[in-house]
């Protein structure tokens, strides 16, 4: 394997900007919090209508790419075979994309949705039992995969079609920035992507810490600390450290298996255990729902009413994934050699889909059961308690609550050691000066980013500014907005152009 050497016009100007802010959000983070807070309900509130468009958007695009004339287009030469069997391929794009996140708000968001649901709703009624699930389902469905897949299509076809060296979002934006990509305007933008990805760590550490410490303490009989979580993000590296060490092939890709075939073992499980019947039919009958209403959930931003339901929620979730998007479409980009345009699309809507509904109708079932037939008054210990409480205590009410909540730390370790290898390999992709299919970045870079994402996650909890970091991350979506403009009308003006170096698949499997 070659290694990469890096580009230091984007390396240091990352590095020292990464610093720099965090340590100025923690020291001003009581000053900054509210600040930031206001930003982004600003943006929420007035962007509402630009974030909906821009989703439903992309999947307009995205089904025309699937559908249209250039569906059959290989990513790579006529010789280029996927270097990943589908089932390693789509647990990577899995993992990568969803951490600790599918597993947290699997279990907590439908209890938000019955005691706050949308369209003017009683709360806590029969139909905001019905929509609990269901919009979870459409928040974690085809519109959150269509925000990544696009940038996934992007970058693919930037690197594998047109063989520009590189794994920047500059790169796929050059159709219409032309020399500007390499340029100011480009690094600025690269720079702004890296932020954008620690932000959006800084999100799954602020859910998968809090999470898996409480439920270690439940396990191990001690009170949640701060020396506690600071031990679960050094237990973290150490995963991550290994994995990082063995690169792409070795290391991210066995992790990725390994967390897929745990995931799936942990949701079998307690659809057996659990009220299996009403699991399945409950999910049934949501996901009718969710597509019955997948219109008007995707535009519905209650200007009369002014609930602020789908300003919390829904603009809030597409600002996030958005900001997080370049990300993950760099890493999907990476590992999607000698896909079709069809099937790279079809498989990271259908198969990230499947993923989130599976933990949604699974998890979120289970813990509405709970709660609609009165075994656990988990709405009473999310308020009392806290979210993290509601996961320990709905593990505590499955059969063998103490191998359940073990095997679901292990899990939860595994998830974020596998978003921390693949935003690390990104970072440094997006840090390296030139990339062949061949090449990876340098291995000492790839681990010291992910010592440094380390680092930093142990400062914030210590200092209490995680939550000031992840704030500022989303804030980062505005601009991800021009991006996607951008992207799309170089991806369409590409197609165009170049013709001629297409290589089509005539039968695919």
């Amino acid at each position: 394997m070659n290694y990469s050497k890096v580009e230091k016009s984007i390396f240091w100007p990352s590095l020292i900007l990464i610093v720099s802010a965090t340590v100025l959000l923690v020291i001003f983070r009581e000053s900054a919090g509210p600040l930031l807070e206001s930003w982004l309900q600003g943006i929420t509130y007035r962007l509402d209508w630009a974030f909906e468009l821009l989703t439903i958007g992309l999947f307009i695009i995205l089904l025309w790419l699937m559908l249209g004339r250039y569906s059959r287009v290989k990513l790579g030469g006529a010789a280029d075979q996927p270097e990943f069997s589908r089932f390693s391929w789509g647990g990577m794009l899995f993992s990568a994309s969803m951490g600790t996140s599918i597993m947290f708000w699997s279990i907590v968001e439908p209890l938000y949705y019955y005691t706050w649901p949308p369209f003017g709703i009683d709360a806590a009624s029969n139909t905001a039992a019905e929509y609990a699930v269901s919009y979870g389902l459409f928040h974690w469905g085809i519109s959150a995969w269509a925000l990544y897949a696009l940038p996934a299509v992007v970058m693919a076809y930037s690197f594998y079609v047109l063989k520009n060296p590189s794994l920047k979002i500059s790169s796929a934006c050059r159709g219409v920035l032309g020399k500007h990509a390499d340029g100011f305007i480009g690094k600025a933008i690269d720079v702004l992507v890296i932020w954008s990805m620690i932000g959006g760590l800084g999100t799954s550490l602020g859910l998968g810490v809090p999470m898996v410490s409480t439920v270690l303490g439940n396990l191990l009989g001690i009170e949640v600390s701060l020396w506690l979580n600071i031990v679960i993000i050094i237990i973290w590296t150490f995963i991550f450290s290994i994995s990082a060490y063995f690169g792409l092939y070795k290391g991210i890709r066995k992790l990725s298996d390994l967390n897929i075939y745990l995931a799936l073992g942990l949701a079998v499980f307690v659809i057996i255990a659990g009220p299996t019947l009403f699991i399945l039919s409950y999910f049934t009958n949501s996901l009718g729902l969710m597509f019955d209403n997948f219109l008007l959930m995707s535009l519905y931003t209650d200007p009369i009413n002014q609930s602020g339901f789908p300003q919390a929620w829904t603009v809030f979730y597409w600002a996030w994934f958005a900001a997080t998007a370049p990300f993950i479409g760099i890493f999907v980009a990476r590992i999607s050699k000698g896909r079709t345009l069809r099937e790279l699309v079809f498989n990271v809507l259908l198969w990230g889909s499947l993923g989130s509904w599976l933990y949604f109708a699974v998890f979120g079932g289970y813990a509405m059961d709970l709660q609609l037939t009165g075994k656990v008054d988990l709405i009473g210990i999310q308020a009392e308690s806290g979210d993290p409480s509601v996961i320990v205590a709905v593990l505590n009410s499955l059969p063998m609550p103490v191998l359940v909540s073990i095997f679901f730390v292990i899990l939860g370790f595994i998830f974020l050691a596998t978003s921390l290898d693949s935003a690390s390999y990104v970072i440094a992709s997006v840090a390296t000066q030139e990339l062949s299919p061949e090449s990876e970045p340098a291995r000492w870079h790839r681990l010291m980013w992910g010592i440094l994402l380390s680092a930093l996650a142990i400062s914030l909890t210590m200092t209490g500014g995680l939550n000031v970091v992840q704030t500022s991350s989303v804030l980062v979506a505005v601009p991800v907005l021009i991006m996607y403009i951008l992207m799309s009308l170089s991806l369409i003006k590409w197609l165009k152009e170049n013709e001629s170096k297409h290589v089509y698949v005539k039968d695919e499997k």
